[in-house]
C-alpha cells in the first residue's frame, strides 16, 4: 500500500477535489504531481486538495503542492488547500514567516526541522499519558 493515497472527487467539469492521506514526501511526492497533470485541463477552474489525512509533509512535498499550484494557476485555474491537520499548518506558516530565506545548509536539515515542528504540534494536541 502506498505511503500516499489520493481520492478524486468531481464536483463538476471544472472543479476536483483531491482527498489525500497519509505523507507527502520524497517517496510521494510524484504521486500527487502524476495525479495533478492527469486531471489538468483547459476546463478546470478549481483544484481543492483536502488534507485531512495527512500526516506529515516534507520538503519534497511542500515542492510537489506549490508546483500544482503553479500550473493550476498558469492555466487560469486555482488551487485550494483544506482540512489541514495542526502540525501541517504550522509548516505553511512557517514557510510564509521566512519566504525566500535560506536558513537550511541542505534539504535533510529542512527535513529534519520540519519532522521536529510537526511532532511539537501533535504532542501538543496528545493527552497526556
Amino acid at each position: 500500500m502506498p505511503l500516499l493515497t489520493i481520492t478524486v472527487d468531481s464536483s463538476d467539469s471544472g472543479t476536483f477535489t483531491l482527498v489525500l492521506a497519509g505523507s507527502i514526501d520524497s517517496d510521494t511526492y510524484n504521486i500527487l504531481e502524476q495525479k495533478v497533470d492527469i486531471l489538468l485541463n483547459p476546463s478546470l477552474r478549481t483544484m481543492i486538495f483536502d488534507m485531512k489525512g495527512v500526516k506529515y509533509i516534507s520538503s519534497m512535498g511542500i515542492k510537489a503542492i506549490l508546483t500544482s499550484k503553479e500550473k493550476i494557476e498558469k492555466q487560469g485555474g486555482a488551487l485550494l488547500m483544506t482540512n489541514l491537520q495542526p502540525q501541517i499548518r504550522k509548516v505553511f506558516d512557517i514557510i510564509r514567516a521566512i519566504p525566500g530565506q535560506s536558513i537550511f545548509t541542505n534539504r535533510q536539515e529542512l527535513d529534519q526541522y520540519l519532522a521536529r515542528i510537526q511532532q511539537k504540534e501533535i504532542d501538543k494536541r496528545s493527552p497526556p499519558k
